[in-house]
């Protein structure tokens, strides 16, 4: 049998090829892939900003049926047994456990997360990115099973969006009775304030498309400020002090991956708030910055990428407990086939859709 992969061969333009499905070697799983998603990482990508990842298969946000079991595999890395035909969402990045960052605790940080990142789709097992029919999980790649009343269409972010803003809202010790200001109502900024809303936070969101601000709605926000509307600093500044008694909030999530976006968010926060940086990935996209103002509020930066991998499992039993109460299905509001994934790319990056979905079954 032969799967098939879209590769990107230079920034905006991208190639189709098809491989013989690999063996699956000892501890490894192959999964056929039934929803995958554009993230912003891949727009980042796909606009050639990222600093390494210049060619290759793309997509990893994704969830995928299993195809086949290499030798020792029965269970997944929460031990619930598994077999051919389940539904698994995997990190991913591989956890080595063995190099420094690893042995330090800082499982998000292993030095081998993206060993096979920028493999060339032509060496094996060649389903390197979930822009594809397959996908090739390693032994060092934390996958869990899907809970039966999670639908593909929530499930399919959980392994980026949700486990990623999971991890930083926990990182900055959100509280019950606090505010989080997120910026950015994409799927990161959507899945933060459901999180947040349940801690019991108010939840103030940031955007400038408004039918990203009415989804906000849709997932706990208390409060939406629309940026044509407010469409200045201290148009911002001073609505959200209105909306904190005067203080500001108490966290700020950067998730945008505008850099302008970052300087903005220690205006927004009261004395000594804590600040989650998240969006912005790419190395060299640079903004004016008032390290004054940050020192003088004792703001505390948080940046974050990656998550420790069984943020994945917490964040489908978060999907599964509060299936009912978001419209996680919902978020990905527009569907395309494998072979459109050019558009589906161009269309995110232009923010016509809050997020896109390849359907394989399209």
């Amino acid at each position: 049998m032969k799967g098939k992969v879209a590769i990107m061969t230079e920034p905006m333009k991208l190639a189709f090829a098809e491989y013989e499905l690999p063996p699956v070697g000892p501890g490894a799983v192959l999964v056929e892939v039934v929803r995958t998603n554009v993230c912003g990482s891949e727009l980042h990508i796909w606009k050639g900003h990222h600093p390494t990842k210049k060619t290759g298969v793309l997509g990893h946000e994704m969830v995928g049926k299993i195809a086949a079991l290499g030798e020792g595999v029965v269970t997944d890395f929460a031990g619930n047994p598994i077999a051919v035909g389940d539904r698994i969402a995997a990190t991913y990045f591989l956890t080595c456990r063995k190099c420094k960052p690893c042995q330090q605790g800082n499982f998000n940080l292993c030095e081998n997360a993206y060993k096979y990142w920028n493999k060339n789709a032509e060496e094996a097992p060649h389903f390197h990115g979930s822009f594809s029919t397959h996908y090739y999980i390693h032994p060092d790649q934390y996958f869990y099973k899907v809970p039966d009343n999670v639908p593909d269409s929530a499930a399919a972010s959980a392994n980026c969006a949700l486990s990623q803003v999971y991890f930083g809202i926990e990182k900055a010790q959100l509280q019950s009775g606090e505010t989080v200001l997120i910026q950015g109502a994409g799927g990161l900024g959507l899945n933060a304030a459901a999180i947040a809303k349940e801690i019991g936070a108010k939840v103030i969101i940031v955007d400038g498309v408004t039918s990203r601000l009415e989804k906000a709605r849709q997932f706990g926000a208390d409060h939406v400020i629309d940026m044509n509307e407010y469409d200045t600093l201290e148009k911002r500044v001073h609505l959200v002090k209105e909306l904190t008694g005067g203080a500001g909030a108490d966290v700020a999530m950067e998730l945008t991956g505008v850099p302008a976006a970052f300087n903005e968010g220690i205006h927004l926060l009261r004395p000594a708030g804590r600040y989650v940086s998240i969006g912005n990935i790419s190395p060299g996209q640079m903004t004016p910055f008032d390290p004054g103002l940050m020192t003088r509020k004792a703001i505390n930066i948080i940046s974050l990428v990656r998550y420790y991998p069984w943020y994945l499992n917490k964040a489908l039993q978060f999907l599964s407990s509060k299936i009912e109460k978001y419209p996680f299905g919902e978020m990905l509001d527009a569907d395309f086939a494998l072979e459109e994934i050019s558009e589906a790319l161009d269309r995110s990056a232009s923010r016509e859709i809050t997020r896109a979905s390849i359907v394989m079954e399209k």
